[in-house]
């Protein structure tokens, strides 16, 4: 069973790594959302290839991609949908919006008004749409990659915590070190290589390598120590808030894919380590006096990691 999710997994994130170079890492752990269902925000600033990482894993999976422009007068219904009347045939319609697809680009997203933000977080939720009284299935995979710029808060909104806390996953791609992006320079023509990604899976293969990875085991020690995790930010000094249930749920399901794509059908508590910052980070809130002594999550949930005890596991 694991050796055919890194199959796919592997193939999946050498097809990416052609596009968004020097990233394999964060590609990785971006499948890893991926395959657990869940969504991805990417906080980083302009140009360093938060939309083509979307577009690759859309080619890659044999899907489509539509990408929303998040604005202060975008409405809820240019994501969801409306139901539009049909002269000739005397009947109201249902038009799709582009949430109907496999992986949606919501760029900018804290530009969006909390009501528009508000309905493209309960697709994410529900996973349908309800318009005129009739629930209406997203495609599967769905998988909504946001962005936001975290350094131009002129003119947004930035998502509240109950909202950042449907997010799976936030990554932060950064800049290419200065060998890749000189490969970068090199390789450059109008052409787009992700017009050339050819599929290397479809979404019926990639939907049993979803149900599969539900099924690597875990023992009761891994579940202790992510709990253990999530306690020590729920009573840190500096934290105001700590890590939810949601959060502990989707480390556990996070970790799970980490350890298949490394042909694994047991998980560590490495695995939990490698994934702890970009599942747990966004959960987290410091107080108004760690904010002033300069504090970051990242260093908090760092400093947890390293007191929290790390369980013997028979496997790791």
């Amino acid at each position: 069973m694991v050796g055919n999710i890194a199959q796919v997994t592997d193939s999946i994130i050498n097809n990416v790594d052609l596009v968004v170079r020097g990233k394999r890492a964060e590609i990785r752990l971006a499948l890893c959302c991926l395959l657990t269902e869940g969504h991805l925000l990417l906080d980083d600033v302009p140009g360093t290839g938060k939309t083509s990482l979307a577009k690759a894993f859309a080619n890659s999976i044999s899907g489509t991609w539509k990408r929303v422009q998040f604005t202060p007068d975008l409405l809820p219904t240019d994501i969801t949908g409306v139901m539009v009347y049909d002269q000739r045939a005397g009947s109201f319609s249902f038009r799709e919006g582009p949430v109907f697809t496999s992986v949606l680009i919501g760029d900018e997203i804290n530009r969006g008004s909390p009501k528009t933000q508000s309905a493209l977080l309960e697709v994410m939720e529900e996973r349908q749409v309800t318009a005129d009284g009739v629930s209406r299935a997203v495609p599967r995979p769905f998988f909504v990659i946001a962005t936001q710029n975290p350094r131009d808060f002129q003119g947004t909104f930035p998502l509240p915590d109950v909202q950042l806390d449907r997010f799976a996953m936030k990554l932060t791609l950064g800049y290419a070190d200065p060998e890749t992006e000189v490969s970068i320079l090199e390789d450059f023509h109008r052409h787009s290589a992700q017009d050339d990604l050819s599929p290397v899976t479809d979404p019926a293969e990639l939907d049993q390598v979803i149900n599969q990875i539900d099924q690597v085991p875990v023992v009761r020690a891994i579940d202790d120590y992510i709990v253990a995790i999530a306690n020590a930010t729920r009573i840190h000094p500096d934290l105001r808030l700590g890590v939810s249930t949601r959060g502990t749920l989707t480390m556990l399901r996070v970790a799970r894919a980490f350890a298949a794509t490394d042909e694994r059908d047991y998980v560590t508590p490495d695995d939990v380590k490698a994934v702890a910052a970009p599942v747990l980070s966004h959960r987290m809130a410091l107080t108004a006096e760690a904010e002033l002594r300069g504090a970051r999550v990242e260093n908090v949930l760092a400093d947890i990691i390293d007191e929290v005890p790390v369980p013997r596991t028979r496997q790791g």
